[in-house]
């Protein structure tokens, strides 16, 4: 059926329901059905964990593969369940959470044609994401949506920062080659740069040191920098915290489309325009 948001008949009686009790997290039965959601999403993960271990998967594999498969189903009639109580399926989807959704139990049926696929089920752990709203921590929301907002105005800064430190560690690990040289390691300019980004990141592998005094002057500045450079991302990002503006965000979910943080006094969805 076609037309703008206020013109679309509102839910029926049982999407309605099952909308309230999927998607909201304001009443008890959502919040309990989250709360379960959450629990049996835990359970799943563990037990693709546990089917990792050679001696637990030697003893109890049939059980652990039985129980995989029961939460596969169950989880695949939830996102069955999702898709038919919102007014515009394909916006559910195509979103964040649609896709997370859809992720947590293709592995298990992909597993049929190539095994071992359904290692890939530790993505569920992403649906713990939803723990925001089963808790109703708007605040929280609140500030996931303002870091948010900081690191899309940080962006340019950081790609131009990632940029500047990708010149600077070819300039450093070429000089390094030069001053070092394949016979204390330094066999190639990429193998080089690698040691350079190792040393100005003071992660410090040491399977590549410098062993002249120039090569361990050079070094030290690197090492030295390195501090200097961890810091400049952090402090992007902090100078954007600083001036944004902080609103408050709702956990309420659009009947049309179930897109979530909209602000607390929104009476349309800001997504696709649907009445809350």
């Amino acid at each position: 059926m076609t037309g703008t948001p206020s013109q679309r008949p509102a839910l029926s009686g049982w999407r309605n329901r099952a909308h309230e009790v999927i998607y909201e997290a304001d009443t008890p039965a959502g919040k309990a059905f989250d709360v379960a959601l959450i629990a049996t999403i835990l359970l799943s993960i563990l037990v693709v964990m546990l089917e990792s271990v050679a001696g637990v998967q030697k003893e109890y594999g049939t059980v652990l593969r039985s129980a995989e498969w029961a939460f596969t189903i169950l989880f695949t009639l939830e996102y069955g369940l999702r898709i038919l109580c919102v007014g515009r399926p394909l916006r559910y989807v195509r979103s964040f959470y649609g896709v997370v959704d859809l992720l947590a139990i293709l592995p298990t049926y992909v597993s049929l044609i190539f095994p071992g696929a359904q290692a890939l089920l530790v993505i569920r752990a992403l649906r713990i994401l939803r723990v925001f709203r089963v808790l109703k921590l708007v605040s929280y929301v609140s500030e996931t949506e303002t870091l948010m907002r900081a690191m899309r105005a940080s962006g340019r800064k950081i790609l131009i920062f990632v940029f500047a430190v990708m010149t600077l560690v070819v300039i450093l690990g070429s000089w390094m080659y030069l001053i070092e040289g394949p016979e204390h390691g330094f066999t190639s300019i990429p193998k080089s740069i690698y040691w350079a980004i190792v040393t100005l990141t003071t992660v410090g592998y040491g399977d590549i040191t410098p062993e002249t005094s120039l090569g361990q002057a050079l070094a030290s500045v690197i090492m030295i920098m390195g501090y200097g450079i961890i810091a400049v991302p952090t402090g992007i990002i902090t100078a954007e915290l600083t001036w944004s503006r902080r609103t408050g965000v709702s956990t309420q979910a659009c009947r049309e489309c179930s897109a979530e943080g909209h602000d607390l006094d929104a009476v349309h969805c800001k997504f696709c325009g649907a009445q809350l």
